[in-house]
């Protein structure tokens, strides 16, 4: 629900609440502030809606597009990951091996990541093996631990940040930060108008036309995406930069912070003897006796840690880390740490564990993302992208149709009159005040850009003020 607007001339099925409510007195203020943000707020809330319908679809397109590096024929064995794991070193001899991504399924194939010089900070280097042939089907850089390869990676950084590093971050968390209000606010003008049936409510009117059907459509759309919308804000805010920080800091206070396996051995311990160094597929990093990553999965697999998964490899002072990564509900996110010294298990971690909220945490982010739940994700969220997508153009429309159309044709439409807040009771403003400078805080984009609209409208109304009366 991007922009609403008065009606003039509207019918009795379409009016507010009865004169007098606390609703209607609430009503001018709520009207005004959707009425701008919608306005003002509603090109960057298009870019990231544009942006992350492509994201929605890169999955699948990943598939096809890189569908040589991912598929292989099936064969009747898989190798051990030792070898698949040597494969790739031999590939790329000036790589070090971090960790690896083994075959989950029939005709899939491992991935061996890597630090290797020319890959982009924050990114490794997937090498691609053929799991039973032990064949490098190509490298590709890798991002994130969703694994996005360059096309998800690229589309991922415009809906992130427009390609322009940390000051385009500014950007999706202003969009995050008002996507609620807005949404939130067209969702009480809707539920407060109106209306001859109930069906008018969940359903577009038939028979209208002009602004009235647009606002129908823009008022029922919006209606059924409004759950999902602010999903989609409070999840996007728990990563970004500013309010992303207190959300983790008041996390963090109700003992809710995302717990992690410990991998930590004793530094010097067992080292030397015939499995030092990465001879049978140990991390590079380590220079330790190592059991090797074969041995590393099987003692990991009999404490119950098995189907898709990632393996960290070791490092100085660490073991290896395997974790499930299988995000399809029901999730199967247990983890374990193996001592390379002797194979054995050191820590696990159960999702079962996990705080309920950051298992919600989890969750959110996860679906935000689209690995949730797989395709259902993905559908769900390309459908979300494209309702935000035609809720602003429609609002856009609404706006353009409440133009002046004598004289200066090209004008837009008629902003909301000021002084709305004046009409609200006091003890009503006072604690929307206080919530609104608490939120504001919080979220610290939201409240800086109200800020600036309350003083750019301020000084527009005394501007306009002093020309009346000279």
């Amino acid at each position: 629900m991007a922009i609403d607007a008065p009606v003039h001339g509207r019918t009795e099925t379409e009016q507010e609440s009865p004169t007098g409510s606390t609703w209607s007195a609430l009503r001018p203020l709520v009207l005004r502030i959707h009425f701008y943000a919608g306005l003002l707020i509603a090109p960057l809330l298009l870019a990231a809606a544009a942006s992350g319908l492509l994201y929605a679809l890169s999955f699948q397109a990943e598939k096809v597009i890189y569908s040589h590096e991912l598929e292989v024929p099936v064969g009747d064995r898989a190798l051990p990951l030792s070898a698949q794991v040597q494969a790739a070193r031999d590939a790329r001899p000036d790589g070090t091996v971090t960790g690896v991504w083994p075959s989950s399924e029939d005709g899939a194939t491992t991935r061996v990541l890597m630090d290797a010089p020319g890959v982009e900070e924050g990114k490794s280097l997937a090498v691609f093996v053929d799991p039973y042939t032990a064949q490098v089907r190509g490298e590709l850089p890798s991002y994130g631990s969703s694994g996005a390869l360059p096309l998800r990676s690229w589309i991922d950084s415009l809906h992130r940040d427009l390609l322009l590093g940390d000051f385009g971050r500014h950007y999706s968390e202003l969009a995050a930060s008002w996507l609620w209000v807005v949404a939130l606010g067209g969702l009480l003008l809707w539920l407060g108008r109106r209306r001859s049936s109930k069906r008018a409510l969940f359903v577009p009117e038939r028979g209208t036309k002009g602004r009235r059907r647009t606002l129908s459509w823009h008022g029922t759309v919006g209606l059924w995406a409004v759950i999902g919308l602010v999903l989609l804000s409070a999840t996007g805010l728990t990563w970004s930069r500013y309010a992303g920080e207190n959300i983790g800091a008041v996390q963090d206070q109700l003992g809710g912070a995302t717990p992690a396996v410990s991998a930590a051995v004793e530094p010097g311990a067992a080292t030397g003897g015939e499995h030092a160094g990465h001879g049978d597929g140990a991390g590079d990093a380590h220079q330790g006796a190592d059991v090797g990553v074969d041995q590393a999965l099987r003692s990991a697999q009999a404490a119950g840690i098995d189907g898709k998964l990632a393996i960290t490899m070791p490092a100085e002072g660490t073991g290896y880390v395997v974790k499930e990564t299988d995000t399809v509900f029901p999730v199967h996110l247990d983890s374990v740490a193996v001592d390379p010294a002797n194979g054995e298990v050191i820590d696990e971690l159960r999702f079962a564990d996990y705080p309920v909220l950051a298992k919600l945490t989890r969750f959110g982010i996860d679906a935000h993302m689209g690995v949730f739940l797989g395709l259902a994700n993905q559908l769900a969220l390309a459908a979300l992208a494209l309702a935000l997508i035609l809720l602003i153009l429609w609002g856009y429309r609404m706006w353009w149709l409440r133009r002046p159309t004598k004289g200066r044709t090209l004008a837009g439409g008629r902003p909301i009159p000021r002084g709305a807040w004046r009409k609200a009771p006091v003890t009503v403003l006072l604690p929307l005040a206080a919530a609104t400078a608490l939120v504001g805080w919080f979220v610290p984009l939201l409240g800086i850009s109200l800020l600036a609209f309350v003083l750019v409208d301020a000084a527009v109304g005394a501007v306009r003020k002093l020309r009346a009366r000279t």
